[in-house]
């Protein structure tokens, strides 16, 4: 027992240094594009109606430790909305929970977000900018292990972290059946301190990324939606691509029923198999990550899945047409 402690206390103390001298990742999900403005605050407001509401639920390599479990909460709703002029003012909100291995090393998080959209020209442009604030708090669990001197103990377990992001988005509307979308953010951009102790310096690294998106009427029920994505931070980066196909069962507001399903890839990381049902004001989506990197061996090549629900209020009635436009 005394052995195990040891070895117990050495590992939390070298876990305790890199995680005071790396820079920590932010959590990341597959389901690009259930709730968006979680990839890009930019994207808040990027919905039909008056709100939009949604959960996500995200487990990691179950198979390989004490899993990694993130749960997420957003909301956001209109402001300000004028049908004459295409521009508003949007407010999103969105709390996490990320929890990782026997120490639950991980965060809590509630980020605030304000976003501003103004179509431009003829209609077929339309921009959108946001700022966005939050807070976090980083922490670990020690009851999980039994140190060998009862009088040892550790300065703080936990952290706070204020952070600051911004996000840019464009939408083009080629015409009935092709529209993209393109994004660019950055969060962390203020670099707050998450180390442990009082007299050290542990930055956490800007994150930026840049996402297109778009969605092309190839027959009249079917559409082709390929997406490619990058994200960065630190010394840690991330490319992802690939599509899905939606099928447009019935496009009527009070009967609306749609499906999805495709494939994105994690470079050299997992590929993601995505399913989607789109009823009336309701998202419903699945995705399963399979391990294709290093740790496929251990992991046998399971690595993650996610559930997640959106809801939108306030969806309009409006005449069938190829694409709905993402605002109105």
């Amino acid at each position: 027992m005394c052995r195990f402690a040891c070895y117990a206390s050495l590992i939390l103390y070298s876990q305790f240094s890199i995680l005071n001298s790396a820079k920590a990742q932010d959590i990341h999900f597959s389901l690009l594009d259930l709730d968006p403005m979680l990839f890009n605050p930019a994207y808040s407001g990027f919905y039909d109606g008056t709100g939009r509401y949604g959960v996500v639920y995200r487990n990691q390599w179950a198979s390989v430790s004490v899993p990694f479990q993130t749960i997420t909460a957003s909301g956001e709703f209109a402001l300000m909305r004028s049908t004459r002029n295409r521009n508003g003012l949007s407010a999103g909100m969105w709390i996490t929970n990320d929890r990782a291995g026997t120490l639950h090393y991980g965060a809590t998080s509630a980020n605030v977000i304000l976003s501003y959209f103004q179509a431009l020209g003829d209609g077929d442009d339309l921009l959108s900018v946001a700022i966005e604030g939050g807070i976090g708090q980083l922490g670990f669990n020690l009851d999980a292990i039994e140190l060998d001197d009862g009088t040892e103990s550790l300065p703080n377990t936990s952290a706070i972290a204020p952070t600051l992001g911004a996000g840019l988005a464009w939408f083009h509307e080629w015409s009935d059946q092709l529209y993209t979308k393109l994004g660019f953010s950055m969060r962390n951009i203020n670099k707050p301190n998450i180390s442990y102790l009082a007299t050290a310096d542990s930055r956490l690294a800007r994150k930026w990324n840049i996402y297109a998106r778009g969605e092309w009427r190839c027959l009249p029920a079917f559409s082709l939606m390929p997406v490619a994505g990058y994200q960065h931070q630190g010394r840690f980066s991330e490319l992802v691509y690939g599509g899905d196909v939606r099928w447009y069962i019935d496009e009527r507001p009070q009967s609306y029923l749609a499906f999805s399903a495709g494939i994105i890839a994690r470079h050299a990381d997992a590929a993601s198999i995505n399913l989607g049902v789109l009823w009336r004001e309701w998202i419903f989506a699945f995705s399963y990550d399979a391990n294709i990197s290093r740790l496929a061996e251990a992991s046998h090549t399971i690595g993650a899945f996610e559930l997640g629900v959106v809801y939108m209020v306030g969806k309009k009635d409006r005449t069938k047409r190829a694409l709905p436009c993402p605002i109105i």
